[in-house]
């Protein structure tokens, strides 16, 4: 990953919307062969049937947002890296499409399922076996392997040392 994209990243991560929507836990669920994926019950309760799905900027997962909340973050984001960078309005224009291209509006069915773009799986890994995490303002979509592999190379113990 370049510099910038990890500048952006770290930007990405401070600017997410809080949102008085709290989604917590870890649900696993495997995407059907029409690249569906059902939501958590406890997530469907609190989000609305209109959600947007998008790839985070390394392409290791999904977000899904409510769409007020897609747009607050983009908005955010893209107003934190035009302070930091001073792009010219070229490279507003094109930062802003790409983000932009990124999303795909999505609509949850009856059964409480929704649709993962196919090019969305596919730059993120993801197959049959997936992981939903509750996250803040959002959820995220990872393929299982990946999700395993990041979790079990994260150590939570360096919490422990700050605490101290």
């Amino acid at each position: 990953m370049t510099d910038d994209a990890k500048q952006i990243e770290e930007v990405a991560e401070e600017v997410a919307p809080h949102r008085d929507v709290v989604l917590n836990g870890e649900y696993r669920f495997k995407v059907d062969g029409k690249g569906r994926v059902s939501l958590p019950a406890k997530f469907r309760k609190v989000l609305s049937t209109q959600l947007v799905v998008a790839r985070d900027l390394d392409n290791e997962c999904l977000y899904v947002f409510e769409t007020p909340d897609f747009e607050a973050w983009i908005t955010k984001l893209f107003d934190s890296f035009v302070e930091k960078k001073h792009p010219t309005k070229r490279e507003c224009r094109h930062i802003m499409l790409k983000l932009k291209s990124l999303a795909k509006d999505v609509e949850v069915d009856k059964t409480g399922r929704i649709m993962l773009p196919a090019d969305a799986r596919e730059k993120c890994g993801i197959d049959k076996d997936v992981v939903v995490i509750g996250n803040t303002g959002r959820f995220e979509i990872w393929d299982a392997k990946r999700y395993d592999e990041v979790i079990d190379d994260t150590d939570i113990s360096m919490l422990l040392d700050l605490a101290e």
